[in-house]
């Protein structure tokens, strides 16, 4: 059972963020495993709570992180464990879109009961990467604004994560970004990685195509590869291109059959969702009271 859906495609039929605890602990407790999109919930607190329910009862709770199986982030990782880069030493990861006029909806809603806003949203997936890739955080420090005429919640946030490793993230989830930076660009002691542009199954989720239907699904074209170099502009040629792995996001549900038949993990923890959440937490408080926060 599914307590949402997540960004591969339209949000007709979506359970708003508020209502993700109450309908998981309902399916929980009916005896039923359960896919929650994220956020999972509004605290690590709930979070955590809703894992030792599942825990209890000896059921799948999984949380919908597709971004993980976005072509970029797939890319990334293995330029990582190949050590294409040597030590990371800053990460950057951009989630920006321009939409100058609001929506309108509880995605937008100040309300907060209501857990709108960008921060909980696209912050959501930039911050479970950065988790992914470079483990536990041990400072935030953010800036969380609502620019728009008629916006009600945060539409422009950064964040700045300092990893227990040393790594130094820098995040950025924004609707007013007139011109789009990098997607990710990745700063080690040998290499950087820059990428530019998004995986493409969303855009075609969204124009109806389906996996099984797409004999390439979520291949991007080279001139949206990434490149890989030292002292050189990604933008003047510099660097060697990369080749993107393709997008993945059937893997998700794939991965999702194997752990509910006992063969293989479970893709996203509600554990790793409460890490995430804490860290947004954090950010929320570093953001209203300028400081710098431990999570």
């Amino acid at each position: 059972m599914g307590a949402g859906r997540g960004g591969a495609g339209p949000d007709r039929g979506r359970l708003p963020n508020k209502t993700h605890v109450e309908v998981a602990t309902a399916a929980l407790e009916a005896g039923l495993p359960v896919v929650v999109d994220k956020p999972l919930a509004g605290t690590a607190a709930e979070a955590r709570g809703l894992a030792a329910l599942a825990e209890e009862r000896g059921l799948l709770l999984s949380v919908f992180q597709n971004r993980r199986w976005d072509s970029d982030f797939r890319t990334l990782r293995r330029l990582l464990d190949e050590d294409a880069l040597g030590e990371v030493q800053r990460f950057e990861s951009r989630f920006e879109r321009w939409r100058p006029k609001p929506k309108g909806g509880w995605r937008e809603s100040g309300a907060p009961e209501e857990i709108g806003g960008l921060l909980y949203d696209l912050g959501s997936h930039v911050v479970d990467q950065a988790l992914v890739l470079f483990g536990p955080v041990v400072s935030v420090y953010a800036e969380s604004d609502v620019r728009r005429p008629g916006a009600e919640a945060d539409d422009d946030t950064f964040l700045a994560l300092t990893h227990a490793n040393g790594v130094r993230s820098h995040l950025y989830v924004s609707a007013t970004t007139a011109q789009l930076g990098p997607r990710f660009r990745v700063l080690g002691q040998r290499a950087g990685f820059v990428k530019y542009g998004l995986d493409p199954q969303e855009a075609a989720l969204r124009d109806g195509l389906r996996p099984e239907s797409v004999s390439a699904w979520g291949v991007e074209p080279e001139e949206l590869w990434g490149r890989l170099g030292a002292g050189e502009s990604p933008l003047t040629g510099g660097g060697d291109p990369v080749e993107s792995l393709p997008g993945a996001y059937p893997a998700y549900y794939a991965a999702v059959a194997a752990a509910l038949r006992g063969t293989g993990p479970n893709p996203v923890t509600a554990h790793e969702a409460a890490d995430a959440l804490a860290v947004l937490e954090a950010a929320r408080k570093s953001a209203r009271e300028g400081i710098t926060v431990t999570p």
